[in-house]
């Protein structure tokens, strides 16, 4: 009884964050007066990271990906755990992230210009946003106000985050919960273009797809057996790129779903929708010739998801730690 109570309570959060979406009091410029510096500390920051290493864009865009997913855009994910409580960073889906020191030096710079004005949720979503144009991506306004939320709960990563292995309905699915339409699913898949993924994530393509030791048939052969080169059964510490330009955001990655390539389940899944498909096969025909202002728009949709605003909330002062 209280894991159905529990599943009902998980579904009318979902529903409340996805009506949130539509009706976000977000905007460009809500700090003018406050901290008018705002955008050029944090790309100034980004940058000093960002030039060292080009490949901490992918989970940087990753990390605003999976917590506007979970709770909203409220950053929840950049609280650490406790004694009493599993934060959503320590759960499994979110071991492999990365950035978070990006995310504190650009909160510490605002707090010595502009003491508790900014939120991590935005400093969050504006890092992510330089980080990929820094590294020669899209770049988007990004709409801010929002505030700090005062919980993380590890289970709801585990229950909110799509799979590496979900179909192209289990997807559809989920992105509709957030408010986001199967346009929205694409075109933010096409963030795979950025990072890598550990052999876990898709080994079970190349040695035991239906359980009989057998491959994945949607596949290409050839891709398989350069796969089984660096992946091994039971690898659990080798990865592989998600696309060819693993470090430069283009449209190879829709060549490579095109191609029978997509590293992912979830990538491969793209082929089965005729929207998503169509998609994936134009920005690969045409060079990604809409990709990147698709991308900055879905990316901006993406960041009102479930978002706090007015007295809900909080500004942390420090983002790995409720006030």
């Amino acid at each position: 009884m209280a894991i159905i109570k529990l599943l009902l309570l998980i579904v009318i959060f979902q529903l409340v964050v996805a009506a949130s979406a539509a009706s976000s009091p977000l905007k460009v410029g809500y700090y003018k007066k406050s901290c008018p510096g705002l955008e050029n500390i944090v790309k100034r920051t980004t940058a000093k990271f960002i030039l060292r290493d080009r490949t901490l864009a992918a989970p940087l865009l990753r990390m605003h990906f999976h917590d506007c997913f979970v709770r909203g855009c409220d950053a929840s994910v950049l609280l650490n755990s406790t004694s009493t409580n599993q934060a959503e960073r320590d759960a499994i889906p979110n071991l492999s992230l990365r950035g978070f020191d990006v995310i504190d030096a650009a909160k510490e710079a605002l707090e010595r210009e502009c003491p508790g004005v900014v939120s991590c949720a935005d400093v969050l979503a504006l890092v992510t946003r330089d980080a990929v144009s820094l590294i020669y991506g899209p770049y988007w306004q990004v709409p801010v106000g929002r505030r700090d939320g005062n919980q993380s709960i590890a289970f709801e990563a585990l229950t909110n985050l799509p799979s590496p292995l979900a179909n192209i309905s289990t997807l559809i699915t989920m992105f509709g919960n957030k408010g986001l339409n199967v346009k929205d699913l694409v075109v933010l898949s096409g963030g795979h273009t950025l990072g890598i993924s550990h052999c876990t994530s898709f080994t079970n393509r190349l040695y035991n797809f239906t359980g009989k030791g057998d491959t994945d048939p949607t596949l290409d052969p050839n891709y398989i057996v350069q796969l089984k080169k660096k992946c091994k059964p039971g690898d659990t510490t080798s990865f592989v790129s998600l696309d060819r330009t693993a470090t430069r955001f283009d449209e190879d990655y829709y060549t490579s779903v095109a191609k029978r390539r997509g590293l992912l389940q979830s990538d491969a899944a793209l082929l089965d929708n005729r929207q998503t498909r169509n998609y994936v096969l134009t920005q690969s025909f045409f060079h990604g010739e809409t990709f990147e202002t698709d991308f900055g728009n879905s990316m901006i949709k993406m960041g009102k998801i479930g978002v706090l605003t007015g007295s809900n909330g909080q500004i942390r002062r420090k983002c790995a730690l409720v006030n």
